[in-house]
């Protein structure tokens, strides 16, 4: 059974006047969610670390959370409206993938002490697996 968001994007995708684009539209669905899911995630991880007692431990990790929140939520923006120009958006996907990676990096130093970093690591791992997989499918 698929995922009502991934569904609704592949469909609102699909529907798109400029027609059938050159990119797989399950891999760009599932990159979409990807980036707002790890939008999500990373702006609740942060708002979670300012709430540890060892605050000025966690500054890294918050700012990471955050860059890699807004660099999230572009990506998906852009990728939604891209229409069938997806070649354009290659550098902003391997940004996300990247901002992914080391946000996972982060949070995984923390993830032994506190539960929402690691969840934090699983979502972006996910994200930056799903910017590979849609790059892999973009004709340049």
């Amino acid at each position: 059974m698929k995922e009502p968001t991934v569904s609704l994007i592949k469909d609102m995708l699909s529907s798109h006047p400029a027609g059938n684009s050159n990119v797989d539209m399950e891999a760009l669905a599932r990159c979409i969610e990807s980036c707002f899911d790890c939008v999500q995630t990373c702006t609740a991880c942060a708002d979670a670390c300012l709430s540890e007692d060892m605050l000025g431990d966690m500054v890294s990790c918050i700012r990471t959370d955050l860059d890699c929140a807004e660099v999230c939520a572009a990506t998906g923006k852009v990728l939604a409206r891209a229409g069938k120009d997806y070649a354009s958006t290659v550098d902003l996907v391997r940004a996300c993938a990247a901002a992914c990676r080391r946000c996972a990096e982060e949070c995984q130093q923390h993830a032994s002490a506190h539960d929402h970093c690691r969840i934090c690591a699983e979502a972006c791992h996910r994200c930056a697996a799903a910017c590979d997989a849609l790059l892999l499918t973009i004709s340049a």
